[in-house]
């Protein structure tokens, strides 16, 4: 069965995160560049459009079958276990109910 996984971590980690995908047998995925927040937006706004307070991130996606990220997730928890940062990788997955 179809799956769309979501990833979301700091831009740091986007080799460790593509090497993990290599592992599950992953191969087709889509990335964009984001800035990641932690506290609410309003509070962290700046008076200077120019400056940025958001941490780089990048979320990764991913169609793919239940076996492919049952293998990514545990690949993360491993990874995040030896992560020193309050960042760890974050992995969601959302059931596909038609694709063509």
């Amino acid at each position: 069965m179809m799956k769309l996984l979501i990833v979301t971590s700091l831009s740091e980690f986007q080799k460790d995160i593509l090497k993990l995908f290599r592992e599950s047998h992953i191969e087709a995925f889509s990335t964009s560049e984001i800035d990641g927040y932690k506290n609410s937006l309003v509070a962290t706004q700046s008076w200077f459009p120019g400056e940025k307070s958001g941490n780089e991130s990048i979320m990764l996606f991913s169609f793919t079958e239940d076996e492919k990220i049952e293998s990514f997730f545990k690949l993360v928890k491993e990874y995040n276990q030896q992560l020193d940062t309050n960042n760890p990788v974050r992995a969601v997955v959302l059931p596909i109910e038609k694709h063509i």
